[in-house]
């Protein structure tokens, strides 16, 4: 079919499986999900593909949420993939709920393809979820890093804010990232497969709920007619170049890093190209912090993992000053001295 051959030629290009692969599948039981397991079934005959099946249930939408579980285990039965399901506590609910959510799911997904041995994790996001991410992040600020928003493959020991852990790294495919929505809906009801629709998805309680349902109409109702497509294929260009400068600034961190600390010359730091300067603090700000757990901890559930680009001038300011006096700030958990030319990045204590 025309579709699974669409997502066959996207998996060949980046590369997201081989034959032989073992591929946790996350469902959820809505029309993406449902979408990517009928199609992965089918290429498991051709690929040798052996997949499993995980669904959490977060008990937040109370029988509709049973109905949902109920929904998953049946379609492991039908396709005869073995299943498992999560429920997680109350507590696990504390702070930002829609960042907690998401980190509960990624983690519950890692932990079974860790424990069955399996080497990738599918997720069914499609392009209309990486248009609605790239005007997230757009709104919010962000830099090259942002706009390069989702990737079919997750680099190892990648920067990406979508990936909380560097053991991630490499291991999440989405092989419906160059799908519409619209796609997705049109292969269902001709393969006839039936799906649930989470409710909750059309309240505006979430921002990506309001951009969804009422932004990125009026986009396409106002200016551009394909803006979702426009969105991700930009959003593509710039996870290329993003890549380019990540790789360029790895091969210069040598020279900033001294002892498993970063001290270095401000002279040298300001001679660098403003893109390498602000790549530079992401990652001596990514080593740092992953250093010190209690401060992972804390900003994890913010969703703050990462410098914003507001904290990357300001750290770039204070390197910048010609002040004769020494410089001191504190800045997105970082401790900041610059002192006598030469400066000094901490992790803040927590």
């Amino acid at each position: 079919m025309q579709l699974i051959k669409k997502i066959q030629n996207f998996a060949f290009q980046n590369k997201l499986w081989e034959k032989g692969s073992k591929i946790v599948l996350g469902v959820s039981g809505g029309p993406d999900s449902v979408c990517l397991l009928d199609i992965l079934y089918k290429l498991s005959k051709k690929y040798d593909f052996k997949l499993h099946i995980i669904h959490v249930n977060y008990n937040l939408r109370g029988r509709d949420s049973e109905k949902d579980e109920k929904f998953v285990r049946e379609l492991g039965k039908k396709y005869g993939i073995a299943t498992s399901c999560y429920s997680p506590s109350k507590k696990e609910y504390q702070g930002n709920l829609e960042n907690n959510l998401r980190n509960i799911r990624y983690d519950y997904f890692e932990k079974i393809r860790k424990e069955l041995g399996f080497n990738l994790i599918a997720v069914a996001h499609n392009q209309d979820d990486q248009a609605e991410t790239v005007l997230m992040r757009i709104i919010r600020g962000t830099g090259l890093q942002g706009l390069a928003a989702m990737r079919a493959k997750n680099e190892p020991a990648s920067t990406r804010e979508d990936d909380r852990s560097s053991t991630r790294g490499g291991k999440i495919i989405r092989p419906l990232l160059d799908i519409s929505r619209r796609e997705i809906l049109d292969y269902l009801k001709r393969e006839k497969l039936k799906y649930r629709i989470d409710k909750s998805n059309a309240s505006t309680k979430f921002q990506r709920n309001k951009i969804r349902h009422g932004l990125l109409p009026y986009l396409e109702k106002n200016f551009n007619p394909n803006i979702k497509k426009t969105l991700s294929e930009w959003s593509k260009v710039v996870a290329d170049d993003y890549a380019f400068i990540e790789k360029s600034a790895e091969k210069l961190r040598k020279d900033f890093n001294k002892n498993k600390k970063f001290v270095f010359s401000a002279d040298y730091f300001n001679g660098l190209c403003p893109a390498m300067q602000r790549q530079l603090l992401r990652i001596m700000h990514k080593n740092l912090k992953f250093e010190c757990p209690a401060f992972v901890a804390r900003v994890r559930e913010a969703n703050n993992l990462d410098l914003e680009n507001k904290q990357i001038e300001e750290i770039i300011k204070v390197i910048k000053s010609t002040k004769s006096k020494d410089q001191k700030a504190k800045i997105g958990g970082l401790n900041i001295l610059k002192k006598n030319g030469i400066v000094f990045l901490r992790i803040m204590n927590f």
